[in-house]
């Protein structure tokens, strides 16, 4: 991971100890359930922060929706309890970073904490950087560094590469990554730093890597922090020193709830609880069901997309308290609702 960019809240690594967490009160609320947003600090990983958490809130059920390096920092949301259901649909949201990236040399891991396996003399201008950046806008494949978490017949690349099979990512497929927006903050000459929002699963250090490439001087990413994660950003994060040192109510406190979730998503509230006890049973919601019907989108016409093609479409469920309660999808039956992840 990139090293030098710093956290609103330094910490380091080394003085993470089981002290920390002493003094913490023993009652535990109830139903702890929602995300917690984490400002990650330099050093630990994101297995790390998961674990500061569960032991600080005293649940088990905690995950977390999408990876940081140790040496980046930023926005890292944690699911709690219940809201662990909901960690496939907030993994897949949208990024938004500010990276630092240093042009002369490439490393094995695309970032600074690597090996160095290759330096220049050349350097970019102003003008050459904008327009080779100009390629990395849009839809476009990437693949992934031989240090990733990328699954390759079942093991991790970043396994396989400590073993000495960095060859094996030949047979890593790239994948298609999407940038919506990607700009130029700073430039010395010597380093760029850039803001942009991407697609999940898109990895940075490759953008510098292959950034590097096309300027024909090489690049390596050596610092990075997570500005937004999908509807989490640092405006509602908890810097990491907090997680180690306030109390289990306080913490329950920033917790965001299930109601702020997704909110993207199209919304329907059941009528009342009778309508979430049947949903719990399996019974699919129909019109009477619901305070207000939803409209969905017709059965695709015959010169229309087909319907592999037609976005599938996600509704969350409301309680008649407001609260979420589930997500949906819509039924054979026009007009009816499938309870697809039901959370209470």
């Amino acid at each position: 991971g990139p090293e030098v960019l710093r956290s609103q809240s330094p910490l380091v690594s080394s003085q993470i100890s089981m002290s920390h967490f002493e003094d913490l009160k023993t009652s535990k609320p109830r139903d702890l359930s929602g995300v917690l947003v984490i400002d990650k600090t330099v050093g630990p990983t994101s297995h790390d922060v998961v674990t500061f958490a569960r032991r600080s809130l005293g649940v088990s059920r905690i995950g977390h929706t999408g990876t940081l390096d140790p040496m980046a920092t930023g926005v890292l949301p944690l699911v709690i309890g219940r809201a662990t259901r909901l960690a496939q649909f907030l993994t897949a949201s949208d990024k938004s970073y500010e990276a630092t990236i240093a042009f002369g040399r490439t490393t094995d891991t695309h970032d600074a904490a690597g090996t160095i396996t290759g330096s220049s003399d050349r350097r970019p201008t102003r003008e050459q950087l904008e327009a080779s950046l100009a390629s990395f806008r849009g839809a476009f494949e990437q693949t992934p560094p031989v240090y990733s978490a990328k699954n390759i017949d079942g093991e991790r690349s970043y396994d396989l590469a400590r073993k000495g099979k960095a060859a094996t990512m030949q047979r890593a497929k790239p994948v298609t990554v999407t940038v919506k927006h990607l700009e130029v903050l700073a430039f010395d000459g010597e380093t760029a730093r850039l803001t942009m929002q991407v697609s999940a699963g898109f990895y940075v250090r490759a953008l510098a890597h292959d950034l590097g490439d096309t300027l024909g001087c090489g690049a390596v990413l050596v610092g990075l922090r997570r500005t937004r994660a999908g509807e989490f950003g640092l405006d509602r994060a908890v810097p990491l020193a907090d997680v180690l040192q306030a109390s289990r109510e306080s913490l329950a406190g920033r917790l965001v709830p299930f109601r702020a979730l997704l909110p993207e998503l199209p919304s329907v509230t059941l009528r009342s609880a009778a309508q979430l006890e049947r949903l719990r049973n399996g019974v699919e919601m129909g019109p009477g069901d619901l305070v207000t019907p939803l409209l969905l989108p017709r059965d695709p016409a015959p010169e229309a997309p087909s319907a592999a093609e037609t976005p599938q479409v996600i509704v969350r469920l409301l309680g008649p308290d407001g609260d979420l309660v589930g997500l949906a999808k819509p039924a054979k039956t026009p007009g009816f609702l499938h309870g697809w992840v039901v959370l209470g």
